[in-house]
């Protein structure tokens, strides 16, 4: 009837898509199996250091090998000392800090009142950040909070102990996240003390024998929930474990959650100071303690922090030039950590009134023009097969394996013009040997049995690349 198909051939067509449907339904229901180009949803991580130290450390972070560390509290009006200046005055009572106090302060002046001086009068972010990338840092880490408690945002559990309700008035971490993001291409970062050294309920906690835990909940974890969500850090430096163990921070439940469901759980580094003998054992890199260089390579990716004040994180008044590092000494510092597989964040400490003073200044952009010419020695590379040399003192190396490149480093301009290697093996019509900052290859010879003699040109002092250090280039050598 007019071309159509007969009720009984119809009838069998549809009882056959009946059949059908249920099989179909069901596959539907079925997770389907990965195709090229389908990822699988990604790894969730149990709160416990099995887990989260089973997890990759995001490339970024060894690739980037220098940063800038930045310690900046109300421990810089008194500007004496240490940045511990409140308690080795009022916990330790040492005699020169008391001493310090009777001779320019009235009786009964208290820490909190120094507050009132850290105006951050000339603070613009702006300019910290220009002076920060000139350095050549990739990364920066910025204190938000010490163990003197004072936050440098306006916490929700720091009732007036906060740079916006004190102080300056303003919101440092904040305009430090918008200038360091919009101005630079630097990784932002934040430091944290868990703990405060006269914090009620710290204390409290402290006094029994941390069987109770008033103070994380109130105060430490809401910071840091705080912290990662309102400004999504992508270093988090812990640190001031105050004796108590990681139990009692819940340190594995927050860091499951970092990795986990916080908005930076695909780029986020922390370190290893979680709680009490966590340090060296557990975290994403390792610091194992303040101005650590082992001077050889580590199985685990770590961090050399130090301070170019050999005496203080914080800023002090009372400091000589004998105490600050020479750029010397910070480019060999570089060149060993990189060397030994581990990043360089170098702490500078600003003024009460927000400058950073001259002579780190100095010290950064020294060493971004160190980093100008030869970044391509320490950005990206790996360890190579032997970090030192066997015949030559002070020559580090690195290396860059999918390009067959071998970088040597070394601190001293010899008077031969000749640099003796005892590690590399060359090849002839293979092995290629420049110096970085210099447009022409060097030439050559092998060593009887490995290593090879490297001759340099001959340069005044105004011709060198550098002044500080320099990088020889070495392609196709084992």
């Amino acid at each position: 009837m007019g071309g159509g198909e007969s009720p009984p051939g119809a009838w069998a067509r549809a009882r056959a898509a009946a059949a059908v449907r249920p099989a179909l339904l069901l596959l539907l229901l079925l997770p389907a199996p990965l195709l090229p180009g389908c990822f699988a949803e990604p790894k969730r991580y149990e709160p416990t250091w099995e887990s989260l130290d089973a997890r990759e450390l995001p490339a970024w972070f060894d690739e980037a090998k220098f940063g800038i560390f930045i310690h900046w509290g109300v421990y810089a009006v008194p500007g004496f000392g240490s940045e511990w200046f409140w308690w080795y005055w009022r916990q330790l009572k040492l005699p020169e800090f008391v001493d310090f106090m009777k001779a320019n302060y009235p009786p009964g002046f208290t820490y909190e009142e120094f507050a009132l001086e850290f105006k951050g009068t000339f603070f613009n972010a702006n300019t910290w950040a220009r002076i920060l990338e000139s350095s050549g840092a990739k990364y920066v880490v910025l204190t938000t909070k010490h163990h003197e408690g004072f936050n440098l945002w306006k916490s929700n559990n720091s009732w007036n102990w906060n740079a916006v309700d004190r102080g300056p008035r303003r919101d440092i971490v904040r305009e430090m996240e918008v200038a360091i993001r919009n101005k630079t291409k630097m990784h932002f970062g934040l430091y944290y003390s868990l703990f405060e050294w006269f914090n009620p309920l710290f204390l409290e906690d402290q006094a029994n024998s941390f069987q109770t835990r008033h103070y994380p909940p109130s105060k430490c974890l809401p910071d840091l929930y705080e912290l990662v969500n309102t400004y999504k850090p992508e270093v988090l430096w812990s640190d001031g474990d105050g004796n108590a163990p990681d139990t009692y921070w819940n340190s594995t439940g927050f860091l499951a959650w970092l990795y986990n469901d916080s908005p930076v759980r695909d780029t986020v580094v922390t370190n290893d100071r979680w709680g009490l003998n966590n340090i060296c054992k557990h975290g994403g890199f390792f610091t194992c303690s303040d101005r650590y260089n082992p001077g050889h390579l580590l199985p685990h990716k770590w961090e050399n922090c130090l301070t170019i004040d050999k005496e203080s994180w914080g800023y002090r008044r009372n400091a000589e030039l004998s105490d600050y590092l020479t750029i010397e000494e910070i480019v060999e510092q570089l060149i060993e950590t990189v060397s030994c597989g581990g990043n360089f964040l170098m702490n500078i400490s600003p003024t009460k009134d927000g400058v950073i003073p001259p002579i780190f200044e100095e010290r950064l952009r020294q060493i971004g023009t160190w980093m100008q010419v030869n970044g391509e020695s320490i950005y990206g590379t790996k360890p190579w097969r032997a970090q030192n040399d066997t015949i030559t003192p002070r020559v580090w190396y690195t290396s860059k394996p999918k390009e067959n490149l071998v970088y040597a480093m070394f601190l001293q301009w010899p008077s031969s013009r000749l640099v003796v290697l005892g590690q590399p093996t060359a090849t002839v019509g293979a092995t290629e040997v420049k110096l970085l900052g210099y447009e022409h290859p060097l030439k050559w010879t092998s060593l009887p049995n490995h290593g090879i003699v490297v001759g340099l040109p001959e340069l005044t002092l105004d011709e060198l690349p550098c002044k500080w250090g320099w990088s020889l280039e070495m392609k196709n050598v084992n």
